[in-house]
C-alpha cells in the first residue's frame, strides 16, 4: 500500500503513521482494536466475490483482519517488502511459510547455528515429510556454491545468529541462491528493520519474532513474514488457514503496533548497552571471547559495518571454566534475569548447554557451534552503571 502522507519520510515517521489516517477512524489518534471473528456481506453476490478474491474486504478473522492488516502494512514498508503477513508466534511465521513453499523431495540448506526451534522443525517435522535438510557453515558463502543443487529450493539462515553472533553475507549467498532458481528467508528478529533491511540485500523472504524487538516489552507472542505479496497470499490462504492457523489476535497486534512506534529509539539504547557490556568483557580475565559486532576484535566486523546500522543489543560470551562456570554465573546474577527471550526492556540472560541447548549432546552443541561456557545476553533498557555492576559481581563466582 501506498501512503502518500508517509512517502519518502524516515523510518521513525513511517513506523508512527504509515497507513492509518486517524480522521479515517472517527478522530482515533490509536488505531482500533477490531474485535471480531467474521464480517457480513451487504448481499450474497458480495460474499461470493469476497470468497473468490474479486472483491476487497473481509471474511473471517482467520484470513484477515482490519488490526492485523495495518500491522502488515506497517511492517512491509518498514522492511522494504511488497507485502507481510503476521502470525500467532515467529515459529508460526517460520512454519506457516515453509509448508507452503516446500514439498517432498525439495531441500533446504540452512546454516549451521539456528534457533532450537527451527532446527527441530527443520530436522524432526519437515524432515519426516520427505524434506532434505543440510546444514552447511554459510558464514563462507563458497560453502553454499558448493552444496547447492537442482533439489534445493531454500536457503535460510539468522544474521546475527541466535546464540553465537555469526553473521552471514546475505547480498553474497543471495546472488549464490538466485543463480540456482533458491530462494533466500532471512530470520532478521535480532536486527530488526532498523538496524538491518534483508530484502534490500537481495533476500526473498524475512521471518521474525515479534515477540521481541518489535513487540518490546515481553508481553505478547508474534511473527511475521515479509516478501512478495502473490507468495504472502498462498501463505495465508494456505499455510495459516489450512496448514497451521497461526492466526494473531487483533490485541496483539495493536500490542505490536504500540511497541514499533518506539522501535528506533530502543534499538539505540539497547545498542549502547550492548555495546558497553561487550567491552567489559572482552576485557576481563575470566572470558574467554566476546562476540559482538561492535567489538574491534569482532572478525567479522567489515561485514556488519556493511550490512547493519547498528551492531545490536545481542551479546554472546564464552567463559574459560565452561559448562560449570556459565552455571555459576548465571545463578550468581541479581539485575539481570534468568530467561530465555530477548528484546525486553529488562535484560536477559541465558545460558545455552544448562537453558536451551540442555537436550544435545556436548558433541552436537560443539558441531552447531555452541560451547559449553557460553552465555548469551540480551541487553535492556536500564543504567549501564547498574548492569556492569550485576554482570561484575556475577564472574567473580563463575
Amino acid at each position: 500500500m501506498t501512503d502518500t502522507k508517509t512517502a519518502r519520510k524516515g523510518f521513525s515517521t513511517r513506523a508512527i503513521h504509515h497507513a492509518y489516517d486517524p480522521y479515517a477512524g472517527h478522530g482515533s489518534l490509536n488505531p482500533p482494536v477490531y474485535l471480531s471473528s467474521t464480517y457480513t456481506f451487504p448481499t450474497v453476490e458480495d460474499g461470493a466475490a469476497r470468497f473468490a478474491g474479486e472483491q476487497a474486504g473481509f471474511v473471517y478473522s482467520r484470513v484477515g483482519n482490519p488490526t492485523t492488516v495495518l500491522l502488515e502494512q506497517r511492517i512491509a514498508d518498514l522492511e522494504g517488502g511488497e507485502a507481510a503477513l503476521v502470525t500467532a508466534s515467529g515459529m508460526g511465521a517460520t512454519t506457516s511459510l515453509l509448508w507452503t513453499l516446500l514439498q517432498p523431495g525439495d531441500e533446504i540448506i540452512a546454516d549451521k547455528t539456528l534457533y532450537g526451534c527451527t532446527f527441530g522443525f527443520f530436522n524432526h517435522g519437515l524432515a519426516k515429510f520427505g524434506v532434505k535438510i543440510t546444514h552447511i557453515d554459510l558464514t563462507v558463502p563458497a560453502n553454499l556454491e558448493r552444496a547447492i543443487n537442482t533439489a534445493t529450493k531454500l536457503v535460510f539462515f539468522e544474521s546475527p545468529a541466535n546464540p553465537n553472533m555469526r553473521l552471514v553475507d546475505i547480498a553474497a549467498i543471495a546472488a549464490i541462491a538466485h543463480r540456482h532458481d533458491a530462494k533466500v528467508v532471512v530470520d532478521n528478529t535480532y536486527c530488526t528493520p532498523y538496524l538491518q533491511r534483508p530484502i534490500e540485500l537481495g533476500a526473498d523472504y524475512v521471518v521474525h519474532s515479534a515477540t521481541k524487538y518489535l513487540g518490546g516489552h515481553g508481553d505478547l507472542i508474534a511473527g511475521a513474514i515479509v516478501g512478495p505479496k502473490e507468495s504472502l497470499d498462498q501463505v495465508r490462504f494456505y499455510g495459516i488457514k489450512d496448514m497451521t492457523g497461526a492466526v494473531l489476535s487483533s490485541q496483539d497486534a495493536f500490542l505490536v503496533l504500540r511497541g514499533i512506534k518506539t522501535l528506533s529509539l530502543r534499538m539505540h539504547r539497547h545498542t549502547e548497552n550492548a555495546q558497553g557490556i561487550a567491552e567489559f568483557l572482552a576485557n576481563h580475565p575470566k572470558v574467554a571471547v566476546c562476540h559482538y559486532p561492535g567489538l574491534p576484535s569482532f572478525p567479522q566486523l567489515e561485514l556488519a559495518r556493511r550490512q547493519m546500522k547498528l551492531p545490536g543489543g545481542m551479546i554472546a560470551f564464552e567463559l574459560k571454566g565452561g559448562i560449570e562456570a556459565g552455571r555459576r554465573f548465571m545463578n550468581a546474577l541479581q539485575l539481570v534475569t534468568r530467561a530465555v527471550s530477548l528484546g525486553d526492556a529488562e535484560s536477559l540472560a541465558q545460558h545455552p548447554a544448562s537453558m536451551t541447548h540442555s537436550f544435545y549432546t556436548p558433541e552436537e552443541r560443539a558441531a552447531h557451534m555452541i560451547s559449553e561456557g557460553l552465555v548469551r545476553i540480551s541487553a535492556g533498557l536500564e543504567d549501564l552503571e547498574d548492569l556492569l555492576a550485576d554482570i561484575e559481581q556475577a564472574l567473580v563466582v563463575a
